[in-house]
């Protein structure tokens, strides 16, 4: 390894091809193999030797390639190399494809705008920065030049978007993800970097996001109320603000305690949204 390498990840599990060059293979079987996973790159270690596969060159498919038969392991992860498709299964590793994109992050400098909105107000004098990337224990931190960082914790991202935009003086892919800061504040940091860094980065963001359970439909006095919170209305002040009576404010922060957009703060009245709350807000003035 070179002196800016290190391993993310060193495991035993299997690897298949299904597509090779373009073409399905007719009779794919497993090979074992020794898995390993640096900031750099993946390498399939056999008895037979060592094939390397750096990370610019992969990418992990939303949708497998129509070659790739359906019968898929659970635990198999697609990832897709130039016109050549692998299944690679991880023994131990829960989510592989989540710790292979945080390997694709880890350590590494991409660049970050921070925050670039704050209460939903753009922040026109935030400036594009290299950031070094890390996350660890599901906490992210963001290493910028001269010292200065920002933490926050991957569950406490509400929303990702994701688009194209100038960045620097070139055209790249930008990642906004939405959190809060150190006081509380509904903040946006945006993202960007080698298209390997923003694919990762949206794959780990979505995620979290995508894995909550949302399947909730809010009352139009619910959406009112989380709205409100969202535009930083305070909890005492929610029944003038909404039209309704304070019983009735309680009831629907018991509500969206349940389902679990807000957390509590007091054993009455006061509530505070949360990442969930924050994305249902974010979709309810949407649409708006």
């Amino acid at each position: 390894m070179s002196g800016d390498e290190h391993k993310v990840l060193d495991a035993s599990g299997d690897f298949q091809y299904v597509v090779r060059e373009g073409e399905p293979v007719a009779d794919p079987k497993w090979q074992s193999c020794r898995l390993i996973v640096t900031n750099k790159r993946v390498v399939l270690a056999t008895n037979d030797g060592k094939t390397p596969i750096p990370h610019s060159n992969i990418s992990v498919p939303d949708e497998p390639d129509a070659a790739v038969p359906e019968d898929v392991p659970p635990g198999a992860t697609v990832l897709s190399v130039g016109d050549t498709v692998l299944l690679v299964d991880a023994s131990n590793v829960s989510d592989f494809a989540f710790e292979y994109r945080r390997a694709t992050l880890q350590g590494e400098v991409i660049l970050a705008r921070h925050p670039a909105v704050v209460g939903g107000v753009i922040q026109d004098d935030a400036e594009w920065s290299k950031a070094r990337f890390r996350l660890d224990d599901d906490e992210v931190r963001l290493q910028f030049p001269g010292g200065g960082s920002t933490v926050f914790d991957i569950d406490d991202v509400g929303t990702i978007e994701t688009g194209e935009s100038s960045v620097l003086g070139d055209q790249r892919t930008v990642v906004e993800v939405e959190h809060t800061d150190e006081e509380g504040r509904s903040v946006e940091t945006h993202l960007s970097g080698m298209p390997h860094h923003t694919e990762a980065l949206e794959a780990l963001f979505g995620a979290v996001v995508e894995g909550r359970e949302d399947d909730y439909e809010l009352s139009e006095m619910e959406s009112q109320v989380l709205m409100a919170l969202y535009s930083g209305v305070s909890p005492f002040e929610m029944a003038d603000f909404v039209g309704t009576t304070p019983d009735d404010v309680e009831e629907i922060y018991q509500t969206l305690l349940d389902v679990g957009a807000v957390d509590k703060v007091r054993t009455r009245t006061e509530v505070s949204l949360n990442a969930q709350g924050r994305n249902m807000a974010s979709e309810a003035m949407s649409g708006e």
